[in-house]
């Protein structure tokens, strides 16, 4: 273990503990929660471990502006992290673990071990790391007999067996601090155990990237945190801690409402809550940018399935700077753009669109 990332780390878990006043903070863009795969009778059947039909797979992600890191989720007291469900978690009992980057990436595809529940610093094996599946390249997609990982219903978006939302990659390693591996209430309800329990929460510690994990894509950087399947409500409340461009100076914020700049709504989720802030979950919707390569106009065509409050787009060069920045506001179904790039200088550009706090990015060849 690094002991002066450690050390940085129980630093910054100490300043909110003490109460300390930070300078603003915004590197925390949001929590998404997506909704990954819902088990049926198939998978239940073929499953190593028992896995009830309608079981939901969800996943977080920490969206960060670039340059930042992901270093930590946490709980200390007065601001206990907690993650549950009202029934029971489900663990592959064959190749399942506690940490993602403990399942041996040739096992990633076998049998119900892609459902697992586990929590992570970005990875979803030894050799792969978590996207959206909306950001998946399409490549080494999740084929499985008996039809086990095929269902496409129950408002699961992208099926699998198209874009599974884990590419190659080489994660960062797990860092528990102050949690034990046993037991309900523990890191140990994430075990190859199946149905073991239905609760983790910690007011002492820490699941940690001591190197701090970045998303794959550098211009969204989203970090996969953790995936989880149940067929009970699910809701969490964390707190989290991530590393600013500035070498050793990092952010905090927490779930319980405090003062500025600590505190941050969409770090809590109920999946049968209605009402609450919560975090976003990606609309089922198309994003096309065309003609691509484009030498004098671009047309950003987005059609989604439900209404859009917010929408918005950023066109930025290969070294950051933002060339365009635009509020679209409400749609409903289809909206197109035409966008000058005439003026813009031969290369590749990066288009975020943002909807409702949900990013996407696409890549602009002008010639």
């Amino acid at each position: 273990m690094k002991k002066n990332t450690l050390n940085k780390l129980l630093l910054g878990l100490s300043i909110v503990m003490a109460g300390s006043t930070l300078k603003a903070q915004n590197g925390l863009e949001n929590v998404i929660v997506e909704r990954y795969y819902v088990a049926d009778a198939n998978d239940a059947a073929n499953s190593i471990g028992v896995l009830p039909v309608g079981s939901v797979t969800y996943r977080i992600f920490v969206d960060m502006l670039p340059g930042y890191k992901f270093e930590a989720l946490y709980g200390v007291p007065g601001h206990t992290m907690n993650i549950s469900t009202t029934t029971t978690f489900f663990n592959n009992e064959d190749r399942g673990a506690l940490y993602p980057n403990l399942i041996g990436n040739q096992y990633w595809h076998n049998n119900s071990v892609a459902l697992d529940s586990w929590l992570s610093v970005g990875g979803t094996s030894t050799g792969h790391v978590g996207v959206l599946k909306s950001a998946d390249d399409g490549v080494s997609n999740i084929v499985m007999p008996n039809s086990m990982l095929q269902n496409t219903t129950g408002n699961i978006g992208i099926a699998l067996t198209q874009q599974d939302g884990s590419i190659a990659g080489t994660p960062e390693a797990v860092t528990v601090v102050g949690i034990g591996n046993s037991g309900n209430g523990d890191c140990g309800v994430f075990d190859a155990i199946s149905q073991v329990g239905g609760s983790f929460t910690t007011s002492n510690g820490s699941i940690a990237s001591l190197n701090g994990s970045y998303g794959p894509d550098s211009l969204t950087n989203i970090v996969l945190v953790g995936q989880f399947t149940t067929d009970g409500d699910f809701c969490f409340n964390l707190n989290i801690q991530i590393g600013t461009p500035t070498p050793g100076v990092f952010e905090n914020y927490v779930a319980d409402p405090i003062t500025d700049p600590y505190y941050k709504s969409f770090l809590n989720y109920c999946s049968n809550t209605v009402g609450i802030d919560k975090p976003k979950t990606p609309a089922t919707s198309s994003i096309e940018v065309y003609p691509n390569p484009a030498s004098n106009t671009v047309t950003l065509d987005l059609n989604s399935s439900e209404k859009v409050n917010s929408s918005s787009y950023r066109i930025f060069d290969m070294i950051g700077n933002v060339l365009v920045d635009k509020t679209i506001g409400a749609i409903s179904g289809r909206y197109t753009e035409k966008v000058d790039v005439s003026e813009f200088s031969k290369g590749i550009y990066f288009i975020e669109i943002m909807q409702d706090g949900v990013k996407s990015t696409k890549k602009l060849i002008k010639y």
